[in-house]
């Protein structure tokens, strides 16, 4: 697929805001400058460009989707957000959605934060109508959208939304809390009665993963035994589909300034397996779970998953973190852990006349699927069917 730049500017229409122009461009490289400074602002880790970035080279372009990069700047040309998106074309329909795919937990745009935290209704008109302009897609679907990130108030808000399918359980940490305020004394016994089991193995240790070589032994492990885990569950295995695998090890291995990487590997093993891993995104205030898996052997009887998700805890804690959170989704573990929930929300926004049936074709599923999900009869019946239908 073709990356050649191609930059466009228009002059948002005459409206309150601080918003003068908005840009489209196509290639992330021509992008990368403002992206770099506006990521250390306001946005999520899933949107940092070097994890965005290799998505995109790896899975994106396999996929056929195009680069749709939206900068908005203010009358002095200053960049005032980001927003890192792809269009694909379907029926007759582009749709531009946040890049990473089913990859990123979170989506949102990258964000100055001073205007962040004073971003008005008519602001968010404005880039509306001056990415509607551009005439470079018909319909934003820009689904999983925190409401707040790290305390301030997503501003994408501000635009039609809906509630999520799903929404994120989360941990909140206070600073210097205590171990049991953080999971409770009886869990942590129960969990340390397990663990005590597993010591007695050679070589028992828990860690993050900094080598190369560390990092290339345990995904190894992860790509051959996930692809059981999910068979068991009956479930496809999204880390087989193309370019999955590398981007997961050119994230795994992209190391940042502080010396953490774009995706951060934790694990506890022995001398002769690996029991369990966890990878996820850290960015200082949260550690974002992405995926996991554990041993096939009778040690997983020990939950070494569970022991993993108490050590990484007690890790970020240690660090002064703030939020913990195990990705969206209503897995029964989450809950052990979680004690709140936070809300995801979703936009669907019309860009041309076809893409008026299209946004209310996609917010009508979506609502559709938060229905079953928070419906304990709907979503049981929606299990059921699902497991006749693969059988």
């Amino acid at each position: 697929m073709s990356m050649a730049a191609t930059t466009e500017s228009r002059t948002a229409k005459p409206c309150p805001s601080r918003i003068a122009a908005v840009d489209i461009c196509s290639d992330v490289r021509q992008a990368e400058p403002i992206w770099r400074v506006l990521e250390s602002q306001f946005s999520t880790p899933f949107q940092r460009f070097d994890f965005l970035s290799s998505w995109l080279r790896q899975v994106g372009e396999r996929e056929n989707l195009l680069p749709l990069i939206v900068i908005a700047y203010d009358a002095e040309r200053r960049p005032l957000l980001l927003l890192p998106l792809t269009v694909s074309h379907r029926r007759g329909i582009r749709t531009a959605s946040f890049m990473g795919g089913k990859h990123a937990t979170f989506n949102m745009a990258l964000w100055q934060r001073d205007f962040a935290a004073t971003a008005s209704e008519a602001d968010l008109m404005a880039l509306v109508s001056g990415i509607r302009e551009h005439a470079a897609a018909d319909v934003l679907a820009l689904v999983q959208q925190p409401q707040s990130w790290r305390g301030c108030s997503n501003p994408m808000m501000l635009l039609p939304s809906q509630p999520s399918a799903n929404d994120c359980p989360l941990l909140t940490m206070a600073p210097g809390a205590a171990p049991g305020e953080l999971i409770a004394n009886s869990f942590r016994r129960r969990l340390g009665s397990k663990e005590r089991k597993l010591q007695k193995l050679p070589g028992y240790r828990y860690y993050l993963a900094s080598s190369q070589s560390e990092i290339t032994r345990l995904l190894d492990w992860f790509v051959t035994v996930k692809p059981l885990r999910m068979a068991e569950q009956k479930l496809p295995n999204v880390f087989a589909e193309p370019g999955v695998q590398q981007f997961i090890r050119d994230a795994c291995m992209k190391e940042l300034g502080d010396g953490s990487h774009a995706i951060d590997i934790h694990a506890i093993e022995t001398d002769d397996e690996v029991l369990a891993m966890f990878a996820g995104v850290a960015d200082g205030h949260r550690f974002s779970m992405m995926f996991n898996t554990y041993t096939m052997s009778d040690n997983s009887r020990q939950s070494p998953g569970l022991i993993l998700t108490r050590n990484i805890i007690d890790h970020y804690a240690g660090l002064g973190y703030r939020e913990l959170d195990l990705g969206i989704g209503s897995d029964e573990y989450k809950q052990w852990f979680c004690k709140s929930t936070e809300p995801i929300f979703d936009s669907f926004i019309p860009l041309s006349h076809r893409g008026k049936a299209a946004a209310g074709a996609m917010s009508s599923f979506n609502r559709a699927k938060h229905l079953v999900k928070h419906n304990q009869a709907l979503f049981l019946m929606a299990q059921r069917l699902r497991s006749a239908l693969r059988r």
